[in-house]
């Protein structure tokens, strides 16, 4: 089944940053995770640790702060929408 996207996804390569953060608020410590895949309109991430993923966060991404907000969750690893 071929999936509508509106960007194409890339894996993290060459000079793209292979990991990111996960921010909530200043409260809360940032979340460790790894880019399986990017695009200008979203990522496909797996994220370290056992807390929750809320709803809406900043990711950090190669020195690019991101508003996100979590499309979908499988386990550990997630989709992101910016």
């Amino acid at each position: 089944m071929l999936e509508k996207r509106r960007h194409m996804r890339v894996k993290p390569s060459g000079l793209v940053p292979k990991v990111g953060k996960i921010y909530v608020d200043a409260k809360s410590p940032t979340v460790d995770c790894q880019v399986i895949d990017i695009s200008a309109g979203g990522a496909c991430l797996y994220v370290q640790g056992t807390a929750p993923i809320p709803k809406r966060f900043v990711f950090l991404h190669g020195g690019a702060k991101k508003s996100s907000r979590l499309v979908w969750e499988r386990g550990r690893k997630i989709g992101i929408q910016f």
